[in-house]
């Protein structure tokens, strides 16, 4: 247990601390641990959407805190959802961007409305079954990479603030992989420790994106044309909502070599498809930037991820002013995504990162 101490060794022993619990493995886990190392542990579970999904992952959830005999409260963000995560999402298709709404969510609502909850309840700290490790560094708590890189989930965190990471505790972060989660998961016996890992976003069941935003924003779904990258007419799709960048398969056109989305261009409703070389980039502006590390954003020399699952490269930022900056890579790296997001690392220490505007 003794990572698992580490991860909590700036609280005070017997803290309260309020457990984000969505029904799921890794959250159940993470109430246990806190519960075993002598916390005040309360559980909470977000009502986000009203669709059968939302109620089956809160059943779980009360399940789980009545083994542990640990409070448990359910509370409704299905408005501040509704309207901070799932509009921008549908928007973001409508720009002919590939959005990333668990980041969002992560800033606004967990790390937000969620902490503010768990702060008036007079806990110490809000925890989450995310897979990163906080640490204390010389000028204040840092987030790293979880030990695991294939469970690291930094990505999507790099929009909370400073304030947010210091009133965050990760238990999971020193886990050596998704086995040990569910052994663990065993061993306190725990009712969803078979429970199979969600693949989906969670207001999408079954990965149906476009029947989504279909229903949130039916512009995003209007018919256009596909065009090669000299725009000619290739042929016609029923939304750009269907596509994201570097996309190969369900495209709908026959060719003698394999055709790419390179780009969406969302004012004339075209899908632009071209050769493999064309996804191309060695560079990518970036707003709403968020600089957890210390020193100047401009000239740092960091190493950058441009999708969740990507590999690193090495960049230099400059920054732009008001929020912006560009990532130069030193590298060409494929498909750069407009509504992804650049996130910055110094080796494992997650330094912030900004939404893509552009190649």
């Amino acid at each position: 247990m003794e990572a698992f101490r580490a991860a909590t060794a700036h609280l005070a022993p017997g803290a309260r601390v309020c457990v984000a619990m969505s029904g799921g493995v890794d959250s159940s886990v993470t109430a246990a641990l806190l519960q075993r190392l002598g916390f005040d542990v309360v559980g909470v579970t977000m009502r986000l959407f009203d669709l059968p999904p939302a109620d089956a992952a809160i059943a779980d959830a009360e399940r789980v805190a009545a083994m542990l005999s640990i409070p448990h409260r359910v509370l409704d963000h299905v408005a501040a959802f509704r309207d901070g995560v799932m509009a921008p999402f549908a928007g973001s298709y409508r720009r002919g961007e590939t959005p990333l709404p668990c980041a969002v969510c992560n800033r606004k609502i967990k790390f937000g409305e969620m902490a503010a909850g768990a702060a008036a309840w007079g806990a110490a700290a809000l925890a989450t079954g995310h897979y990163v490790r906080r640490v204390e560094g010389p000028a204040g708590p840092e987030l790293r990479r979880a030990r695991d890189p294939k469970r690291d989930q930094s990505y999507f965190l790099f929009a909370l603030s400073r304030e947010q990471i210091a009133a965050a505790v990760f238990p999971l972060g020193d886990i050596a992989d998704k086995a040990e989660t569910r052994r663990l998961a065993a061993e306190f016996g725990l009712p969803v420790a078979a429970k199979s890992d969600s693949q989906d976003i969670c207001f999408v069941p079954g990965g149906d994106y476009a029947a989504v935003v279909r229903r949130l924003d039916p512009a995003a779904c209007e018919p256009g044309e596909i065009v090669d990258m000299q725009g000619r007419a290739l042929g016609r799709h029923d939304g750009i909502s269907a596509f994201t960048v570097g996309q190969r398969r369900g495209i709908g056109i026959a060719a003698a070599e394999p055709l790419y989305v390179i780009a969406l261009d969302a004012p004339n409703r075209r899908v632009v498809v071209g050769p493999a070389e064309a996804l191309l980039g060695s560079s990518c502006r970036l707003r709403e930037v968020n600089w957890l590390g210390e020193g100047p954003l401009d000239g740092a020399e960091v190493t950058v991820k441009l999708r969740s699952a990507s590999r690193a490269v090495a960049a230099t930022l400059a920054d732009l002013g008001d929020g912006t900056a560009e990532a130069r890579l030193a590298e060409p790296f494929s498909a750069i995504a407009p509504g992804q997001a650049c996130v910055f690392y110094d080796g494992d220490r997650l330094l912030g990162g900004g939404w893509i505007t552009r190649p």
